[in-house]
């Protein structure tokens, strides 16, 4: 069965046979993508009364406990939940199957270099993602100006080294972040974000979060929301975009489980799109 979407006034075939999840595996044995220095990703077998969930230790099955920081251990959404007291748990949003997205790769820069700012604790090097570089991505990839029937964006950076699926991010390898002109652009034109680094703010922000405030509309030091906070937009940090994937157009199926909570692990899937 062949499905259609209509962007502006061009129509393309979702092409279903090559959609590619943009999730990084979580290997809970083995090497894995660490933020702020969490204890990394564990199971451990569920044993008693007689009963060993292990098939290789003669179990009847394998039942295990799995132990993990989703803001920290790999690809993750987080709902408007993460920086207020409110409740909006980010398994129960009410995501489309299926949203029209815009993939985009920029080259971070030194804060140093650019025009732009940071707030609180900007340092001269400082790596961030830049307005100028999300607007020259969107010029090369052909379009003009922001796609206004696109509710999604994803960001790769450069260099995109499969690496990325295994750093453990620290003082000794601080990750890149937006500059405030970057978000305030992105949360002008977009409900969903979603990007290759842990977080999209500073890692030491004296605990601000300037541009996830920027973001779901939530002013400096308030942690409820008004009428005003926009509660149905996400944020998903540490994805991992293949190089085959090209800039532009794709459909975004965003699967994320019904954990009641601010954040949960989440498997976006993009789908390409043939021009008919």
């Amino acid at each position: 069965m062949a499905t259609y979407i209509e962007l502006g006034t061009v129509r393309y075939r979702l092409c279903h046979e090559r959609a590619t999840s943009i999730a990084i595996p979580l290997n809970f044995s083995g090497p894995q993508p660490n933020h702020f220095g969490v204890p990394t990703a564990t199971t451990t077998t569920v044993e008693g009364g007689g009963f060993v969930g292990d098939t290789s230790r003669g179990g009847s099955c394998n039942v295990r406990t799995l132990q993990l920081t989703p803001h920290c251990n790999g690809t993750h959404t987080e709902s408007i939940s993460h920086i207020v007291d409110d409740e909006v748990a980010v398994g129960e949003l009410p995501l489309p199957i299926l949203q029209n997205c815009l993939l985009l790769s920029v080259q971070p820069v030194q804060l140093a270099e650019s025009e732009e700012s940071y707030w609180p604790n900007p340092e001269a090097a400082d790596s961030i993602v830049t307005k100028g570089a999300l607007l020259a991505a969107l010029h090369n990839a052909g379009f003009p100006g922001p796609p206004g029937d696109c509710p999604a964006l994803v960001i790769r950076t450069q260099p995109n080294s499969p690496e990325k699926c295994a750093l453990e991010y620290g003082e000794d390898c601080p990750p890149v972040f937006l500059s405030l002109e970057a978000m305030e652009w992105i949360s002008e034109h977009f409900d969903h974000l979603l990007v290759d680094f842990p977080s999209v703010d500073k890692m030491y922000d004296e605990g601000q979060l300037a541009n996830h405030r920027q973001f779901w509309h939530v002013p400096r030091g308030i942690t409820r929301m008004d009428e005003t906070a926009h509660t149905m937009r996400t944020i998903t940090e540490m994805v991992f975009v293949p190089d085959f994937l090209k800039d532009g157009y794709y459909g975004l199926n965003l699967q994320v489980p019904a954990f009641r909570t601010d954040a949960a692990p989440s498997r976006p899937i993009l789908i390409p799109l043939e021009e008919e």
